[in-house]
């Protein structure tokens, strides 16, 4: 199975400290991904040519992924969002952490066209720049996507999308589920929406699948829970057919990730 990600590459940068955690949802997503027997795991992507890239490359050095396709921009900085800690270790953000110009304006070169006309799966974030070539490619070559709306608010636009996105993926809350069974009623997609604590419902053909999150001793870390579940849901229905199963996996992988610093 060819399975390709994109576009979001970047780097926690810790204030006052050495350390650099890779991340961003594409790159989350291919890591867990990568994990799967027979997955092929194409990443794209654009990072500069400075040390928050190299962290990057340097973080998927030794798996199995296709990283050749990464574009560098030397003019650019890698997206980055710097993170200060509090006397007590806690994280916090400032206005102007996020610098993610590097990703605002993204536009597919024919080569990465040509990558993801030819796979069997493609994962996006919504709202990446270059969603809307994407969605094109997906209408023209029918390859299956997976696309995390992540706390996207819109259903009326969602509504429009629906029809062409084969894994529809959302972090929501309980009251939002009708809109998802909604949609499942109109469209042959799978309608995935992440609960937290409360696990994981999907909707398909009107049918409602539960599961439970995956108890957690210790939760150390909670970036890239969403992508981890989201690789191990898709990979997995991928691959088996199996509703159920696919969530189950994906809250595994989710527990996992709780577990550590980092996406993965």
């Amino acid at each position: 199975m060819k399975l390709t990600a994109l576009p979001c590459l970047c780097a926690d940068v810790f204030d006052g400290t050495n350390e650099i955690r890779p991340g961003g949802e594409a790159l989350n997503f291919a890591a867990h991904a990568c994990t799967f027997a027979d997955v092929e795991v194409t990443l794209l992507g654009v990072i500069g040519q400075d040390a928050y890239g190299q962290a990057i490359l340097d973080a998927i050095a030794d798996k199995p992924i296709n990283a050749r396709h990464i574009r560098i921009d030397a003019a650019q900085t890698t997206a980055n969002n710097y993170t200060y800690l509090t006397p007590e270790g806690d994280r916090y953000y400032k206005p102007d952490s996020w610098n993610g110009k590097i990703l605002e304006d993204i536009h597919l070169t024919e080569e990465e066209r040509s990558i993801i006309a030819a796979s069997d799966v493609v994962f996006i974030h919504f709202w990446a720049s270059c969603f809307q070539e994407v969605l094109a490619l997906k209408k023209q070559h029918g390859f299956k996507l997976a696309v995390d709306f992540d706390v996207y608010r819109d259903f009326a636009h969602m509504a429009q999308l629906a029809a062409d996105i084969d894994f529809f993926m959302i972090s929501g809350e309980e009251e939002l589920l009708h809109h998802f069974q909604d949609f499942s009623t109109h469209h042959d997609g799978l309608f995935n929406m992440s609960l937290g604590a409360a696990g994981s419902v999907t909707y398909h053909c009107g049918q409602e699948y539960r599961v439970a999150a995956e108890k957690v001793d210790t939760i150390v870390d909670t970036t890239g829970c969403g992508d981890s579940y989201h690789a191990g849901f898709v990979c997995s229905y991928m691959q088996n057919g199996d509703i159920v199963k696919a969530m189950q996996k994906g809250s595994r992988i989710a527990a996992e990730t709780l577990s550590h610093f980092g996406g993965f």
